[in-house]
């Protein structure tokens, strides 16, 4: 794992001071994904450059280090991810007479890349990656990012200079750098709490999206008038070579409908896929909360490891939001080496001024500080973990999927009229009040006040797929608290809707995928663990594993109200159903709790008039309304201040990083 930053500039004169200088703060900018070599390359006469900072993790030898030249002296490479199956690529290649310096998978791709041609090699990738190729021979730069979105790939245009980099914070080191907060990614922001690609927090910034490659020409240099970050929509835009909307509907007009069949071929791919991901030169571990993903993995990593695995989980002193427990049940009962970090409340709190240097654009999911936490602990005993990410995606984990269809049923056979009535009904008691009666039923219930005040605003929806972004909204028009803003469609363009015979909640899995999983979930993980420099790899997000996760029918995913049925099966052959069973937490903490107690004063700095009015972007108003309904416990608005909150913070970070 590592980071990676560069510019295309030709024609500009470029002397070698400069350029080693504007390579180096970029460089700089990165050393926290890879501490433990940093190169540099670059050809004056092209006006291009590359900076490469490294986490060694495959070949620990000078044979690794990047940029990286192929054997031709064609191509240079500056990458950025673990390709799993480079072994069988490199085989290959041996056939062919290939005799490799060293055993790094950079080495491998660089070479397959020189000798099968970019194409047909991202078509052999396993892996997660983001890499940078110049090509000397045809005088092109391509950058790619991996089918799913495990690694990051910012790029755009500065002073007529093609920039790219892993993080934004590199972006920002360059001398032309200029770039405006973009008022209408910021209304994405405030709905969803992250910024889905292919936009950033930046005007003229984007994403790279998953599965894309973009090629940019020596001879472009300047203002590029035929752009569009949107993948085959221009004549300077980004290609696929993987479509996740291409996958899902070719798998859902070949369903397996057979449980037997699904249960042992899916697990036959599970295990292929840890057997690959646990392969490093440097200690793995695997992340543990005691849920049905991360158990799943920590058992097939068990049961391929000669000795126990090391697990890692973070426990918090309120019961409701401790899954400790749970973690250390598993690792008892699979044999695993344990380590678990019990905090308090005060503990975990401290941690949050960080969270705004950790990301490098404003993100709002309040379990980014049990992620943070928990690559901190992991990052003491190990260099790689595994995680449990993306079992809620491919297999209809998430609660949301069973609420929507739930809601619409109720809401197809409840008049007009009525449907604002029983939204107002269940709003008369606060959530505290409702979380206080369904105290005294049987059976533990959490947060059930918070999601009849969801179920509240759905009430509201005109059809299903706007009960689904209700779901999904912190804000549900963010128009009304970032004034001047135009919110982009982002994902739920018409183009991005599945054909027959998707389901309604086929189609929110897919939505999930394309922009809730790499914008939100993956982008937490990967800024989180790479700040304390430790490389993160997900076996459920394997691409055999997610292209059969969709030729697998919906039937055997979702079985009598049970999410993730097929991913259970498997699990229950290695650990007991009475040790796993319970309702879905994730990692969560206690943000509404703390905004009413000890976050109070931080929060109501943040968020006064003179705050929101110096940085400009948010209307104080209806946040300062949300706020002391809040506060007094009327009603809970968690989400929605969080997300002002984690903005507001970032901002004043940008204030204390500029020069005086």
């Amino acid at each position: 794992m590592c980071g990676i930053a560069g510019f295309l500039d030709p024609g500009a004169s470029t002397t070698q001071q400069s350029a080693t200088g504007q390579l180096q703060r970029m460089q700089r900018a990165l050393r926290h994904r890879g501490p433990d070599d940093q190169g540099l390359w670059y050809d004056l006469a092209k006006g291009v450059g590359f900076a490469h900072t490294r986490l060694a993790v495959i070949d620990l030898s000078a044979a690794g280090r990047q940029p990286m030249q192929s054997e031709s002296g064609r191509f240079v490479i500056c990458y950025n991810g673990e390709i799993y199956n480079f072994h069988d690529i490199g085989k290959r290649l041996r056939a062919g007479g290939f005799v490799p310096r060293g055993s790094s998978d950079t080495e491998i791709l660089v070479e397959a890349i020189d000798r099968l041609g970019l194409e047909q090699t991202l078509s052999l990738l396993n892996g997660m990656f983001a890499f940078a190729l110049w090509d000397r021979h045809d005088g092109k730069l391509h950058i790619v990012r991996d089918p799913i979105g495990e690694k990051p790939l910012y790029y755009g245009w500065l002073g007529g200079k093609f920039v790219f980099a892993s993080e934004l914070a590199a972006i920002r080191q360059n001398s032309d750098w200029n770039a405006a907060i973009d008022l209408d990614a910021v209304a994405l922001y405030m709905r969803y709490a992250y910024i889905p690609a292919p936009y950033s927090i930046y005007e003229g910034i984007y994403k790279l999206m998953p599965g894309c490659v973009l090629t940019v020409a020596a001879n472009a240099r300047g203002a590029v008038t035929d752009f569009s970050p949107y993948p085959e929509s221009a004549a300077t835009s980004p290609k696929r070579y993987w479509h996740l909307k291409t996958v899902s509907e070719t798998g859902l007009k070949d369903n397996e409908t057979r449980a037997a069949t699904a249960i042992e071929t899916l697990e036959s791919l599970l295990t292929a896929a840890v057997r690959r991901q646990m392969v490093a030169d440097v200690p793995v571990g695997a992340f543990l909360s005691g849920g049905i993903d991360s158990s799943t993995v920590v058992a097939l990593m068990q049961n391929c490891a000669a000795r126990p695995v090391k697990t890692f989980s973070i426990g918090y002193d309120d019961p409701e939001f401790d899954e400790s427990g749970y973690a250390r049940d598993v690792a008892r009962h699979l044999g695993t080496e344990h380590h678990e970090l019990h905090l308090s409340s005060s503990e975990a709190m401290a941690v949050i001024p960080r969270l705004s240097s950790v990301y490098d654009e404003p993100h709002a999911d309040a379990s980014n500080l049990s992620t943070l936490l928990v690559s901190s602990l992991a990052r003491e005993a190990v260099t790689v973990c595994m995680s449990g990410d993306g079992g809620d995606e491919l297999f209809l984990g998430y609660n949301r999927y069973l609420h929507s269809d739930s809601i619409w049923r109720i809401l197809r056979y409840l008049p007009a009229l009525l449907r604002p009535m029983a939204s107002r009904g269940l709003s008369l008691l606060s959530p505290g009040a409702w979380d206080a009666v369904f105290a005294l039923l049987p059976g533990r219930l959490p947060r059930m006040g918070y999601k009849l005040q969801k179920l509240s605003d759905a009430l509201n929806a005109r059809d299903l797929t706007d009960v689904y972004r209700r779901l999904i909204s912190y804000w549900p028009s963010p128009q009304a608290v970032v004034p001047g803003s135009r919110e982009p469609v982002a994902f739920f363009a018409e183009s991005e809707r599945l054909g027959e015979p998707a389901s309604f909640m086929e189609q929110m899995a897919y939505w999930d995928q394309l922009a809730y999983l790499p914008d939100d979930n993956l982008a937490k993980v990967d800024r989180a663990s790479m700040s304390v420099s430790l490389e993160t790899r997900a076996p459920l997000l394997d691409k055999q594993v997610v292209e059969y996760s969709w030729r697998v029918n919906r039937t055997l995913k979702v079985r009598h109200k049970k999410s993730k049925w097929l991913l259970r099966q498997i699990l229950y052959r290695h650990v007991p159903a009475s040790l796993v069973e319970r309702p879905k937490m994730g990692f969560s903490v206690p943000v509404g709790q703390w905004l009413r107690g000890p976050l109070r004063e931080w929060a109501g700095d943040l968020l006064s008039a003179a705050s929101l009015n110096r940085h400009g972007y948010l209307d104080p108003e209806p946040l300062q309304r949300i706020w002391n309904a809040h506060a007094q416990g009327h009603r809970e608005y968690q989400n929605q201040l969080w997300a002002a909150l984690m903005l507001q913070s970032w901002l004043d970070s940008l204030d204390a990083a500029r020069p005086a």
